[in-house]
C-alpha cells in the first residue's frame, strides 16, 4: 500500500439491502461532524441511480449522497468502477466516470479483473493520501463463495486497505442470526478476523426480547455486537438502487390532495428525481407496474431507463401505454426524465445496439419527437430556465444520455440553457434529458400549484427546501446511528484493530 493517511473502516452485509449504504453514509456524517476529513470508497458498484460529479463523471448514486453527507465534493476515485446491467447477463461498465464497454459477467471476470483490480487499487490509495479517515462499502455478500476468487468488492478490498469490517445484518426480513453466523461460517479464518464485530439494522419493537439472541450470538461466534440501530421512519435519502422500490407503495391514497403515478419498468433507473415530491405533505407518491393499478392521478412521471427499447417494449406487454394516453386524455400531466422522455415521442431506434438487438420500436407518441441511440454518452451538469405558467424559472440539474432526440415540428422547448434548448412540451405532455428537475424548489412548486389550481386548490409557496431537508435528513440519520452505537469504542477499535494474524 505504501504510504497513507487514511484509517479506513469497511462496512459489508449479509446480502443486498441490509442497509449497508446508509451506515456509510450515516459514518460519513459523524466522523465529518467529530472533525476527521471523511470520503466514502464503493470500488464497484452495480446500480442504475448515478451520479454527475462536477467534473461531469459518472459513479453510483450512493458514493455521491455520501460525499454530500461527509461535506465534500464527489471524485470517480470513490467509485472508481460503476456497473450498468442493460438486460440480463450484460452490462455497461463505466470506469472512472466513463464508459468502456458492454460485456457480459462472465467476461468481465476473465478479461478485465486485472485492469479493474489495478484502478480500484490506484484509485483508493489517492483517496488515502488525502483524507484522515475513508468508509468503504461491500457489496451483496462476502460469503459469495462461487465468487470470491474474483472478487473485486469485499473482502479483497478489505485486504488492499488494511481495514476492519463491520458485518451488518438486517433484522427487519427475518432470519438475522442464521445470516450473520452463516455468514461468518463461509469466510476464511482470516476474513473472519478481519470482521471486528456486527450491527443489527432496522430493528423495530422491544429490544429487551432481543437482548438474549445478543448474549447468544457473542457466546458462539466470539464477536462482539456493536449495536442494534432502530428502523428509522421517512428517511429521505436517495437511494441506490431498485431494490429500495420496495419501500414506496403502490397504493393511492386518498388523504393526500395530488396523485402522482411513477411508471416503474424493469431497467429503471435514476427514479431519485421523484424524491423530493415525497416532502410536499399533500402529494402521495406510488410507483405503478400493471395498467389496472394506474387509474386517474393527477400527474405520471416515466422516469430514467437503462433501456429504453426494452423497458417501452414492457409497457406495451402489459397495456401501461394505453392506460398512460387514456389518464392523460383525462387531464393528467405525462412528464418523461430521459428513457421517459424517449419513450413519449413518436419512435426510438437503436442502429448500432447500444442498447438491445431490437432496431427501432414506435412509442407512446405524446410527444412528435424521435430518437436515436447514439454510442456516446452525454453526462455534464447543466442550468438553465423553464417558462412556466408566465414565469422565467432558473433550474439546475444534470445530463446523462446516450440518445440524440429531433422535434419532427415545430414544438415549445422545455428548458433555456444558454442559448441551447432541452426538452419539448405540448399541453399536458413534456418530457427533458434534464435530471433534477423537480430538486429545483420553485419550478416543483409551480409545477404542483398548476396541478393545486386545476383542482380547485389554493397555491401554496414554498414550504421547504428540498437541499436544506437533505441536509436535516443526514443529520437526522447520524443522531439516530450515534445512538445505537458506543461512538468513541468504535473509534477506538478502528484505530486499534488488529487481526489474529497481526495485520491491521
Amino acid at each position: 500500500m505504501g504510504d497513507k493517511k487514511a484509517i479506513p473502516v469497511m462496512v459489508q452485509g449479509t446480502h443486498s439491502d441490509a442497509g449497508k449504504s446508509i451506515l456509510v453514509t450515516a459514518l460519513c456524517r459523524i466522523l465529518t461532524k467529530d472533525g476527521y476529513l471523511t470520503a466514502p470508497f464503493k470500488s464497484q458498484n452495480m446500480a442504475l441511480n448515478s451520479y454527475i460529479t462536477v467534473d461531469g463523471k459518472e459513479i453510483g448514486r450512493a458514493q455521491g449522497v455520501q460525499a454530500e453527507a461527509a461535506g465534500i465534493a464527489a471524485t470517480t476515485d470513490m467509485n472508481p468502477v460503476l456497473i450498468k446491467p442493460n438486460r440480463d447477463n450484460d452490462a455497461q461498465i463505466v470506469v472512472h466516470g466513463k464508459p468502456v464497454s458492454n460485456m457480459k459477467a462472465s467476461d468481465y471476470r476473465t478479461d478485465y479483473y486485472e485492469t479493474a483490480k489495478e484502478v480500484i487499487a490506484n484509485a483508493y490509495n489517492r483517496l488515502a493520501g488525502s483524507y484522515d479517515r475513508i468508509v468503504i462499502e461491500g457489496a451483496g455478500s462476502p460469503a459469495e463463495v462461487n465468487l470470491n476468487d474474483r472478487e473485486l468488492v469485499n473482502m479483497s478490498v478489505a485486504k488492499l486497505a488494511d481495514a476492519p469490517v463491520i458485518l451488518v445484518g438486517d433484522i427487519n426480513k427475518g432470519g438475522v442470526f442464521a445470516s450473520l453466523v452463516g455468514t461468518l461460517q463461509l469466510l476464511s479464518e482470516a476474513d473472519r478476523d478481519r470482521v471486528m464485530g456486527v450491527v443489527i439494522n432496522k430493528f423495530r419493537g422491544d429490544k429487551t426480547l432481543l437482548d438474549p439472541g445478543l448474549e447468544w450470538f457473542e457466546e458462539y461466534t466470539g464477536k462482539p455486537v456493536l449495536g442494534v440501530i432502530p428502523f428509522i421512519q421517512d428517511l429521505h435519502i436517495d437511494a441506490e438502487d431498485s431494490l429500495s422500490l420496495s419501500e414506496y407503495t403502490r397504493n393511492q391514497n386518498t388523504d393526500k390532495h395530488i396523485d402522482i403515478a411513477v411508471i416503474e419498468y424493469p431497467k429503471i433507473s435514476n427514479f431519485t428525481d421523484i424524491d423530493p415530491f415525497l416532502i410536499e405533505h399533500d402529494c402521495h407518491i406510488r410507483f405503478v407496474k400493471e395498467a389496472a393499478e394506474l387509474k386517474q392521478p393527477d400527474a405520471i412521471i416515466l422516469p430514467g431507463s437503462k433501456n429504453t427499447i426494452e423497458d417501452l417494449v414492457y409497457l406495451k406487454d402489459r397495456g401501461l401505454d394505453q392506460a398512460i394516453m387514456a389518464a392523460q386524455q383525462q387531464g393528467a400531466f405525462v412528464f418523461g426524465i430521459c428513457g421517459g422522455y424517449q419513450m413519449i415521442g413518436n419512435k426510438v431506434s437503436d442502429p448500432y445496439q447500444v442498447e438491445t438487438s431490437l432496431d427501432e420500436v414506435q412509442g407512446l407518441e405524446l410527444l412528435p419527437i424521435e430518437t436515436t441511440l447514439a454510442r456516446h454518452k452525454k453526462t455534464v451538469r447543466s442550468s438553465g430556465t423553464i417558462e412556466w405558467n408566465g414565469r422565467t424559472i432558473p433550474v439546475t440539474g444534470y445530463e446523462i444520455h446516450m440518445g440524440e432526440t429531433v422535434a419532427k415540428e415545430s414544438v415549445e422547448n422545455f428548458i433555456e440553457m444558454d442559448g441551447q434548448a432541452d426538452g419539448t412540451r405540448k399541453g399536458n405532455v413534456m418530457g427533458t434529458y434534464f435530471h433534477g428537475t423537480f430538486h429545483n424548489d420553485t419550478f416543483r412548486t409551480a409545477f404542483l400549484n398548476l396541478i393545486r389550481l386545476e383542482k380547485g386548490l389554493p397555491p401554496l409557496k414554498i414550504t421547504t427546501s428540498f437541499r436544506a431537508h437533505q441536509e436535516e435528513e443526514f443529520d437526522r440519520l447520524a443522531f439516530h446511528v450515534r445512538e445505537a452505537l458506543d461512538i468513541p469504542k468504535l473509534y477506538d477499535q478502528i484505530t486499534t484493530f488488529k487481526t489474529v494474524g497481526g495485520v491491521g
